[in-house]
């Protein structure tokens, strides 16, 4: 009899990231002024759409460093603070003396949609690589994994032979001119737009329903149960739905139902919501509480039509106190870190993350359907409007 292979580590799913983020491109192939210069001429024609991080070395002060001075670090990290948080009125600056590893190169630019990096000192997923007789690639061709575009300069507009050879998708390569920025910009977002998370939907219906004194997800107000109604308004927009349940409701749900137990307990809907997340960190997560039986297909497509995945998530803002509305709502891939974040900090509520993020949030349709249905009382009224609706 064999013994099962002991694992160290829980198999998790882990999200698709690079060494700084899921979006990254490094540019390499020229001097490290001319990235820079590229970078800020980019920045104004992406920044509006997109949260975009530049990173690059100084040069200047690795060189004070080495030679024994200050490195550019000012008279609080010369006298030995791990770190100094400036607040600089219209933006806040971070110095750190902790080595910049992969791990927290990730942690610091989490709530970025895009990174571009100067690849003349970091590696990143992709590459932007520029034609630069000046900086060669010869030396850097174990860094060119992946290379998505190609810029030419006045120097060189065609591709040197030993890329050809490294280059397996040399000739479909897009290219264009360095100096056309407003080109590059649009191939940027292009290229951005095309790598957008799936869509995956979620009915939150693990719930205890003490006020209701029955379960809300099995209330019948349209004729199927009110999970599997709610499952079937989801199915339009998304690649698959699961229902949030407790491990004890799994096998009873009704037919052609997933279950999708909660994996983080006793945190009502946040633990729905980090179970999607550690199911799938590389989707965005369609999340609809089950007691909202007056919501239509109509309210959901404009929230899917308006989704900013740019942003940690996509909400409406709630008709009762100008809040975004957290159960139904697009919660983004980076909202992962952001949930678990709030959590170590003693919060499971997701509306207070959703106020305290970058989030898109939308004025409801029809705000009505945003009304949620939690007890004995709320059930006859609701059914009875229904009803109504229905012979009208």
């Amino acid at each position: 009899m064999h013994k099962p292979a002991h694992t160290k580590h829980a198999a998790l799913a882990r999200p698709n990231l690079g060494e700084f983020g899921r979006h990254e491109l490094a540019v390499l192939g020229a001097p490290c002024g001319v990235i820079k210069d590229l970078a800020s001429r980019l920045l104004p024609e992406l920044s509006t759409g997109l949260r975009v991080a530049y990173v690059d070395a100084d040069h200047a002060a690795g060189d004070a460093a080495d030679q024994g001075e200050a490195g550019g670090a000012d008279a609080i990290l010369q006298a030995g603070a791990a770190a100094e948080l400036t607040d600089k009125i219209h933006f806040r600056r971070l110095d750190a003396r902790q080595g910049m590893d992969k791990f927290s190169q990730q942690h610091w630019l989490a709530g970025q949609s895009l990174v571009l990096a100067n690849g003349n000192h970091f590696r990143a997923k992709q590459q932007v690589i520029i034609l630069d007789p000046r900086k060669p690639l010869e030396k850097k061709l174990d860094r060119l994994t992946d290379v998505q575009l190609v810029l030419t300069t006045e120097g060189q507009t065609e591709l040197p032979e030993y890329l050809r050879a490294h280059l397996p998708n040399a000739a479909e390569l897009p290219v264009l001119a360095l100096g056309d920025t407003a080109g590059i910009a649009a191939w940027v977002r292009q290229w951005w737009q095309q790598r957008v998370p799936p869509l995956r939907g979620l009915v939150l219906a693990g719930g205890q329903s003490q006020r209701m004194q029955a379960d809300k997800g099995r209330l019948r107000y349209h004729g199927p149960e009110q999970r599997e109604h709610a499952a079937a308004l989801l199915a339009p927009f998304c690649q698959e739905v699961f229902v949030s349940c407790r491990a004890e409701q799994a096998a009873e749900l009704p037919a052609g139902l997933q279950p999708l137990p909660d994996q983080f307990l006793d945190l009502g809907p946040m633990g729905g919501i980090l179970s999607a997340l550690r199911h799938d960190p590389n989707a965005a997560w369609l999340v609809v509480a089950c007691d909202l039986p007056f919501l239509s297909n109509a309210t959901l497509q404009h929230l899917v039509q308006h989704r900013n995945p740019a942003r940690v998530a996509t909400a409406f803002r709630s008709p009762a106190n100008e809040f975004p509305e957290p159960l139904i709502t697009i919660w983004e891939p980076s909202s992962y870190g952001v949930l678990l974040q709030f959590l170590a900090m003693g919060y499971s509520c997701p509306r207070k993350a959703l106020i305290n993020s970058d989030v898109q949030v939308l004025q409801a349709p029809a705000p009505q359907e945003l009304r949620n249905v939690n007890t004995p009382t709320e059930r006859d009224a609701a059914q009875q409007e229904l009803l109504s609706s229905r012979k009208q």
